[in-house]
């Protein structure tokens, strides 16, 4: 018994200076979890029986491994899952934010505001000097650059919607691969714990891919036992079944499992995520979306609503969507949709009072702006200036009246008010075509209102976006404090498990001397 109890205090020991290097050998891996050996007393000697020897009581006969076991706090992962989703949520809307700030570029000498305001003075000075040529041209030009300007801002504003289009493609199609692989990990954990094992490694390595999707989408994470599970131990995790919820962390209704596990049938093939936009076409294979989306589908059904937070959300809140109500909302939508508002306003009513006043030679004023087609589907694309008064500003109509002479600037004046003039009180106001929203404020105010509005958003999406990634880089540091290898920690173990080993090693050798004492230097008296 001593040589045996000896011999497996060696061998645990030396399982456990194997665990010790494999955690220093991956010191530095991703998502590795520090790994202990669990050590068991093996059964004492003698056993309760009839037969037993008469000794004074049980003989301990050594230790055994018993498991292999990782070292993780289930509640931090959680939390940091959840924090990681904020991350996630609120970094896609800042970047995609930031992109329109640049974009609008306010304030600044080449913003709309600035060159708006170089509009409204040239009209101004057209108002002074109603025969002056050179006043004339710059107010035609100055009109041209507000046109280009709203021209640039539609367009560019636009390319990067389609560029959040096409992430939100490689976004769906990261989910579904990270969801795959997962669900083969659930199957090579499935082959390896109902023989009694633990598969560590499998199960950082599937941690890991949990928390890159945790920041993809809000995720819940159950962990399954089936039935008829084998030797498994109670301490196996068992298998992960995954499924989107809520913002707010509940399920959908009914849920959207991504990925299912249950009791009876054990695992099942994972569902694919699907985003469906307004021309109906499937994610998990299109690689840019083109139009509104419309439905986010888990195995072909819809979830009820986009509040499922995660940088996916974040991506289709930015670049657009119906809401249960048909609405279309969403940041670039809805910039997209004031922009071609303010044009149509600030054109129809510039274009109602420039074609009440006179020209130069008392011809009655023609549309000073106008719409091109060719240039695309929306005001804001289309607007220009007329050709004709581009080529000649004595066209532009200053004169109230057509004998009112060079003296005559009442036109001119009402064109260089329209920037202050109340919505209620612009003469287009019934006119077909004139947009609804414009009921309150001036073209001034409606449009620092746009820039006011953008810049707070973008400044909340910032501000959010670091709070939650402070707070998920403290809970990852309380996770690392537990999980992570600390080199220090394990040296110490290797000078632990190493004398242990020793000291067993000198019980075998004590032991075999007094066997030696025992068969060789007993019975011998006389030779």
């Amino acid at each position: 018994m001593g040589l045996e109890t000896a011999r497996r205090g060696m061998f645990t020991q030396q399982s456990a200076l194997y665990v010790t290097g494999h955690n220093i050998a991956n010191a530095n891996t991703p998502g590795f979890s520090r790994q202990r050996i669990n050590f068991e007393q093996t059964s004492p000697y003698p056993a309760a029986s009839m037969n037993r020897p008469q000794i004074p009581g049980q003989m301990g006969t050594g230790v055994e491994a018993g498991s292999v076991q990782r070292i993780r706090e289930g509640f931090l992962d959680l939390q940091y899952r959840v924090e990681a989703n904020k991350v996630g949520y609120y970094n896609s809307m800042s970047e995609s934010l930031t992109k329109m700030e640049e974009i609008m570029n306010e304030p600044s000498e080449s913003g709309l505001h600035a060159t708006m305001e170089k509009f409204w003075n040239s009209l101004q000075d057209i108002a002074s000097h109603t025969e002056n040529t050179g006043a004339r041209d710059v107010a035609a030009a100055s009109g041209q650059m507000v046109a280009d300007t709203l021209n640039y801002y539609y367009n560019s504003l636009s390319r990067v919607q389609q560029d959040i289009g096409s992430e939100i493609g490689v976004k769906v199609k990261e989910i579904n691969g990270l969801v795959s692989q997962i669900n083969e990990l659930n199957k090579q954990i499935a082959s390896v714990e109902p023989n009694g094992y633990l598969p560590n490694d499998l199960y950082d390595e599937r941690d890991l891919y949990v928390d890159q999707l945790s920041q993809l989408v809000n995720i819940k994470v159950t962990n399954v036992k089936p039935d008829n599970y084998g030797h498994a131990k109670d301490i196996s995790e068992g298998l992960y079944k995954i499924e989107i919820v809520g913002d707010d962390g509940k399920s959908f209704a009914p849920p959207a499992v991504l990925l299912d596990v249950t009791k009876e049938d054990g695992l099942k093939d994972p569902n694919l995520l699907e985003v469906i936009d307004t021309t109906d076409a499937a994610n998990e294979d299109f690689e840019l979306v083109s139009g509104l989306i419309t439905e986010v589908r888990v195995g072909g059904a819809a979830l009820p609503s986009m509040n499922f937070s995660g940088e996916l959300s974040g991506l289709i809140k930015s670049y657009g969507y119906k809401d249960g109500a048909g609405n279309e909302t969403g940041f670039y939508p809805d910039m997209l949709q004031k922009l071609n508002d303010f044009t149509t306003a600030f054109a129809m009513e510039f274009n109602k009072i420039h074609e009440s006043g006179f020209d130069l030679s008392g011809n009655p004023g023609k549309a000073f702006f106008e719409f091109d087609p060719s240039q695309g589907d929306n005001p804001a694309q289309q607007i220009r200036v007329n050709k004709d008064i581009l080529a000649d500003s004595s066209l532009i109509a200053a004169a109230a009246t057509s004998n009112g002479g060079s003296g005559d600037n009442d036109n001119a004046h009402e064109l260089s008010q329209i920037k202050t003039k109340a919505f209620g009180s612009f003469l287009s106001k019934g006119d077909a075509g004139f947009p609804a929203s414009m009921t309150s404020g001036n073209l001034d105010t409606y449009y620092s209102g746009i820039i006011g509005r953008l810049g707070v958003d973008s400044q909340s999406a910032q501000k959010n976006a670091r709070n939650s990634l402070v707070l998920a880089d403290s809970v990852d540091k309380s996770r690392q404090s537990v999980s992570a290898v600390s080199l220090d920690e394990e040296m110490t173990n290797m000078i632990k498990f190493q004398h242990a080993y020793n000291a067993a090693a000198r019980n075998i050798t004590v032991v075999d001397e007094m066997l030696d004492k025992i068969i060789n230097g007993m019975g011998v008296v006389g030779r």
